[in-house]
């Protein structure tokens, strides 16, 4: 099972030092010299918090995500606005425990969580349980270091 540590909500006025911002694409492959120039600042909280006062920075702890890209210790961004969709990656609280999956909706419209490991199973909820969406994951954030 994978848990979930709130780390705080997005800024709602984001603090001051944006960072330089290359508009320039990095490729994979051969770089090319002719198209370093500087396009504009980047600031983190602009660029990951649409909706500020709606988002919220969780930290994943668990395997279950991992082949969906989200993986343990990673930072999650969730926008609690947004109308989840079948697919979307949310957070998710079933009988008082927050999780990490995609959403899908089975026979009957019942909804259900899918991990995104095979050695973990999908959770059907069952009309008695206390189920509730509270957010859909708009970015992760992987630390390469």
């Amino acid at each position: 099972m994978v848990s979930l540590t709130l780390i705080q909500p997005a800024h709602p006025e984001p603090p001051p030092g944006a960072r330089p911002f290359y508009g320039y694409r990095i490729p994979a492959g051969f770089p090319s010299p002719a198209d370093d120039y500087l396009e504009q600042a980047l600031d983190a909280n602009q660029l990951l918090a649409a909706n500020k006062t709606a988002t919220y920075y969780v930290r994943i702890s668990g395997p279950s995500m991992q082949d969906a890209f989200v993986r343990d210790g990673d930072i999650a961004v969730v926008d609690c606005s947004k109308n989840p969709q079948p697919g979307n990656i949310v957070i998710a609280v079933v009988d008082g425990d927050m999780l990490v999956k995609r959403l899908q909706y089975g026979p009957g419209g019942h909804p259900e969580l899918h991990p995104a490991n095979p050695r973990f199973p999908v959770i059907r909820i069952r009309p008695e349980q206390d189920f509730l969406i509270w957010g859909v994951v708009t970015w992760t954030l992987h630390r390469h270091l």
